[in-house]
C-alpha cells in the first residue's frame, strides 16, 4: 500500500468547503476512478498487457504509483491533485484487467457487489468509530507488512499460496478503509483535501476488491 500523508494535515489557507460537498466531491472521484478502470478493462485486451516484459510492465506501475502519491501529497492545487489520483489509478486499472480477465463475468459481478456492500459498512464505522480505528492503525501497518513479507516467500521462494494471506490482507484493508474514511473526516474539508482522501480511499477499496475476487475464484 503507498502511503498518503493527506491525513496529517490539520490547518489550511485554502478555501473550507460544505461538508457534504466535501463527501460528494469524495464519492465522485472514486466513481472516475472505478470508471476509468471499466474503460481500461473494456478496452485493453489484457493478452496485451501479459505481452509487456515484466519488468518493465512493474517498473512503469510504481514510477506511476509513486509519481502520482507524490503529486496528490505535495499539491494543494485540487487539479494537480486530481492528475495525480489519474496517475495513481490508470497503472491500478491496468492491474485489475489482468486480473478480471481470468474469471467470469458473474463472479467479477459479485466481487463488486461485496466489495460495495463491505465499503459501506466501512465507511459507516468510521464515521461512528473514528478514534477506534485510530487506535488500531499502527496494527494494521504492521500486519500489512508482515502479510505482505510472508506472501511474496511463499511465491517467489517456495511457490506456492496459502489462502488464508488473501483473507488476512481483505480483512486488513477493511480496516484501512474506516480508518482512512475517519481520517478524511478530521483534515480541513477542501477540495483538494477531497481528492486526496479519494485516491488514498481508492486505493483501500481496490486492494479489497482483487482479494475479494480471488476468493471468490477458489470456491
Amino acid at each position: 500500500m503507498l502511503e498518503s500523508d493527506v491525513f496529517n494535515r490539520r490547518s489550511t489557507d485554502s478555501k473550507l468547503i460544505s461538508p457534504a460537498f466535501y463527501n460528494v466531491t469524495i464519492g465522485l472521484c472514486l466513481f472516475w476512478g472505478f470508471f476509468v478502470n471499466w474503460l481500461l478493462v473494456v478496452n485493453i485486451d489484457p493478452e496485451f498487457l501479459r505481452a509487456i516484459n515484466l519488468w518493465v510492465f512493474f517498473i512503469g506501475y510504481f514510477a506511476s504509483c509513486f509519481f502520482g502519491v507524490y503529486l496528490f501529497n505535495s499539491s494543494k492545487k485540487p487539479i494537480i491533485s486530481f492528475i495525480g489520483y489519474n496517475f495513481v489509478v490508470v497503472p491500478f486499472g491496468l492491474i485489475v484487467n489482468m486480473v478480471v480477465s481470468q474469471y467470469d463475468e458473474s463472479l467479477v459481478i459479485e466481487a463488486i457487489r461485496i466489495t460495495a456492500g463491505v465499503t459501506l459498512i466501512m465507511l459507516i464505522l468510521g464515521s461512528m468509530y473514528p478514534k477506534f480505528f485510530q487506535k488500531i492503525s499502527g496494527a494494521l501497518t504492521i500486519a500489512l507488512v508482515a502479510v505482505l513479507i510472508i506472501e511474496l516467500f511463499q511465491v517467489f521462494v517456495l511457490g506456492i499460496h496459502h489462502d488464508w494471506i488473501d483473507w488476512a490482507v481483505a480483512v486488513i484493508f477493511c480496516g484501512y478503509i474506516g480508518y482512512d474514511w475517519g481520517r478524511a473526516n478530521q483534515i480541513p474539508k477542501t477540495l483538494d483535501n477531497a481528492v486526496d482522501s479519494a485516491a488514498a480511499l481508492y486505493m483501500d477499496i481496490i486492494n479489497l476488491f482483487l482479494r475479494i475476487l480471488r476468493i471468490l475464484g477458489r470456491k
